[in-house]
């Protein structure tokens, strides 16, 4: 394309053995804004601190304006005419919003280090423009999260880049606030400059991007407009994970009664942002339940808050009884066992010692029988039993992850994204664990996902979350037909 003003051609990057980044190009023209999506673990993030030169590639082109600035230090590239708003906020927390700003506009010499006049009517009306003019002079620790994320926007553009890099803008915002970011964003387009917006939320965006870019295990895609991207079959594989398909059971909802877990307008903070606002869920005795979202949609939050393991507002009733006096190991005593996303498996120890540590409350007898039991769902681990954890596969890993939570013969399992980043023949075995824990046993789960596809066979009611709130409940049948199409 040309007269970009940014164009990556055949980037490359390797740590170790981890290819993170493979050919990667695009270009981006003068008021263009280009979306840069892909899964957690893709390599946007990777391809975002190449252009920004925080990475030195291995191979590739970078040009600003025709200048191939591949492997510059970061402080060259900026002056070239690149600006990046990172995700998480580094403000100077002494210094005011406007004082912030203008340290962002003084000029690269020690020999003048002083601000002229100009510098802080430049940061007046920077500050304008973003939506910081009613908080010049307080400082970043009172300021709610949307105005840290808009004094970074204000520190970015300070030094009038050609070229903005957007990092994960929508994270911890709420959906009025993504349509106010959206807005501010959109804004970079009319004042001429390149935008590499990077971010997992599709939808977010879709809304406000010329192009996206979609990248998987860190190659391309697919490109294009929003539109086909999101309709694109490879992008659709790798966020629902394929077909859906469902397996519910009818029988469950006739029964009533109340719940057996009843969570009822929880929020959680992170400092300022937004994890979880006010979301209710209730399960029922042998209910497998599937909450599915994109990552970064609050999934692990609201998992973490069951265990008793963040702080929220709202109430989770246990068997009709508060769980907020309680603590983790209370909360796990009484039935509710999590296995979390990065399973925190002990990696020095063996499988049958790891798994032996999950059934230490049971008597001798009861734990041999619970072991037998699991190394018959999860057949692969019996051969492994005196190998040292750290060294299985990944999806092995994550089988004997599962297997030590069912150890402690929970009422409710909890499974945090269980899938991330296994192999096709590792989900096809998982899946079958499940089904038979499903056919065979009391027990109730609670099942995050982004994979669509691997949720819905396992699930009788499915919860849909997105920017931290839940948008959809129902059937997985009537999720099919209505929420599937419109998920990313």
């Amino acid at each position: 394309m040309s007269g970009a003003l940014l164009q990556v051609e055949g980037l490359h990057k390797r740590f170790g053995g981890l290819v993170a980044v493979k050919n990667i190009g695009f270009d981006i023209r003068a008021g263009e804004i280009l979306g840069l999506i892909g899964p957690n673990g893709s390599g946007k993030s990777t391809v975002m601190k190449l252009i920004m030169g925080i990475e030195r590639p291995d191979q590739g082109a970078v040009r600003v304006a025709g200048t191939d600035v591949a492997g510059w230090p970061a402080h060259r590239i900026a002056r070239a005419g690149v600006g990046i708003v990172f995700q998480h906020s580094r403000p100077l927390h002494r210094q005011t919003v406007l004082e912030n700003i203008k340290l962002a506009l003084l000029p690269d010499s020690l020999l003048r280090l002083a601000a002229g006049a100009h510098v802080e009517a430049r940061a007046r009306e920077i500050a304008e423009r973003v939506g910081l003019e009613r908080v010049l002079h307080r400082h970043p620790p009172t300021l709610p999260f949307p105005d840290l994320r808009r004094m970074e926007l204000a520190k970015a553009i300070a030094r009038d880049p050609q070229v903005v890099l957007v990092d994960e803008p929508f994270a911890g915002l709420t959906a009025a606030e993504v349509a106010t970011f959206s807005a501010l964003i959109a804004s970079f387009r009319e004042q001429g400059r390149a935008v590499l917006l990077v971010d997992h939320n599709v939808k977010g965006v879709a809304a406000v991007v010329d192009r996206v870019f979609a990248m998987y295990l860190g190659e391309p895609i697919a490109e294009g407009s929003a539109s086909e991207v999101m309709a694109n079959e490879t992008v659709r594989r790798v966020y629902l994970g394929g077909t859906i398909e469902t397996h519910a059971r009818p029988e469950l909802d006739k029964r009533g009664g109340p719940p057996l877990l009843d969570v009822r307008d929880v929020s959680v903070l992170y400092g300022k942002a937004q994890a979880l606002q006010g979301v209710s869920l209730h399960v029922r005795e042998q209910e497998f339940v599937s909450v599915v979202g994109l990552n970064g949609a609050g999934k692990t939050t609201l998992f973490n808050a069951i265990s008793g393991l963040v702080p929220y507002t709202g109430t989770i009733a246990w068997g009709g009884e508060p769980l907020r006096s309680r603590g983790p190991g209370a909360i796990a005593r009484a039935g509710i066992v999590q296995c979390p996303e990065n399973r925190e498996l002990f990696g020095s120890m063996s499988v049958q010692e790891n798994l032996e540590l999950g059934g230490q409350h049971l008597s001798p007898a009861e734990r041999q029988g619970q072991l037998d039991w699991l190394l018959n769902l999860f057949p692969i681990l019996r051969e492994r039993q005196r190998q040292a954890a750290g060294t299985l596969s990944g999806g092995e890993q994550q089988m004997l992850a599962i297997a030590r939570a069912l150890m402690m013969k929970p009422r409710l399992l909890i499974l945090d994204e269980p899938t991330l980043g296994l192999a096709p023949v590792i989900l096809e075995q998982l899946s079958n664990a499940l089904a038979e824990l499903r056919r065979t046993t009391r027990i109730t789960l609670l099942l995050g996902e982004q994979n669509v596809t691997f949720a819905l066979p396992h699930a009788d009611r499915v919860y849909v979350l997105e920017h931290a709130r839940f948008v959809w409940e129902g059937d997985p049948a009537r999720f099919a037909e209505e929420a599937g199409t419109g998920y990313l």
